[in-house]
């Protein structure tokens, strides 16, 4: 799989060339346009997910995208994505706040220091707009692989050395992504968005419910993520009675798999809390022997998300 980012300095537009270089090497084009229309179609309110969540949900689009093109990104932060993606090529396009002022005069029809004074203003919006969802509102020179200077070369001149510097670093020869390798992006990413309360892309989601405890949904994306079908909280059971019949205590078991018959206590609180839970399961299974009842404690259920949601990507790309 080859990724290829062009970022830009505000008032640099880079679409055009970008759809160049993307022609050239017939890689597929995402811009940050074609970005945010995924971005909206696939997640109902949109708007309203936590910045920090963003740069997980572009990851997992495009690698859902990566497993049938190389693809060209255009796209806001390009140099904080991929990381540990293979094949990943990062441009930077630069000019003098001069030239970029004056591109901005022409594309809204202002007066200089109207151009100058909405650069400042575009600078301002992309410094916060990075640091909101990648806690970064610069990047270091050495994010990227290659910086072109827009104001000595013209556009054509900039698409064919760009695509001369991917083919010398065999972009256009690199594999696409793998699916097992997509698969663990994607489940990776569904653990961290389930930590923020965002429901994960894609047509498998989390039903729309509340959780009483983090790791509740991260569980509930485990199972999704390997189609168990599961049941939340569906049935308390009664384990004390007082001197009149009446129930005084019940247990509810945190989740049921029905194709197991198989109740599911995840216990990742504190240990001075622990003492009370396992008491009520012992009771549990005192008056329903027959029900089939597994114990998740914090530990467990730590080794349980390592073992398979937490391998290294690289390694099983490798």
């Amino acid at each position: 799989m080859a990724i290829l980012t062009i970022s830009d300095q505000p008032g640099i537009r880079s679409d055009d060339l970008a759809r160049d270089v993307a022609g050239q090497l017939q890689f597929d084009l995402v811009t940050q346009s074609r970005l945010d229309s995924l971005y909206q179609s696939e997640f109902a309110g949109a708007d309203a997910i936590p910045a920090c969540g963003y740069a997980d949900i572009v990851i997992s689009m495009m690698a859902r995208l990566a497993t049938e093109h190389h693809l060209v990104f255009a796209g806001a932060g390009a140099q904080y994505l991929f990381r540990n993606f293979p094949d990943v090529f990062r441009i930077l396009l630069v000019a003098p706040p001069p030239v970029r002022a004056g591109a901005v005069m022409v594309e809204r029809s202002l007066e200089r220091p109207a151009a100058a004074a909405a650069l400042r203003a575009l600078e301002r919006e992309h410094s916060v707009w990075l640091q909101a969802r990648f806690g970064r509102s610069a990047a270091k020179p050495a994010a990227f692989d290659l910086t072109c200077n827009a104001e000595r070369w013209d556009a054509s001149t900039l698409a064919a050395t760009i695509v001369a510097a991917a083919r010398a670093c065999g972009l256009d020869h690199a594999p696409l992504l793998p699916p097992t390798a997509e698969r663990q992006i994607q489940f990776e990413v569904r653990l961290r968005l389930a930590r923020l309360g965002v429901p994960p892309p894609g047509a498998v989601s989390l039903p729309a419910r509340q959780f009483a405890h983090p790791s509740e949904g991260i569980f509930a994306n485990l199972l999704d993520f390997y189609r168990i079908a599961w049941e939340y909280e569906p049935r308390s059971f009664p384990i004390e009675w007082d001197e009149q019949g009446h129930v005084a205590e019940s247990f509810t078991p945190d989740f049921y798999l029905p194709e197991l018959d198989l109740y599911i206590e995840l216990t990742t609180m504190k240990q001075s809390l622990v003492t009370k839970k396992n008491r009520k399961i012992k009771r549990l299974r005192e008056v329903y022997p027959e029900v089939n009842v597994q114990v998740f404690y914090q530990k467990d259920f730590e080794n349980l998300i390592f073992k398979y949601g937490l391998e290294k990507t690289a390694e099983m790309i490798g």
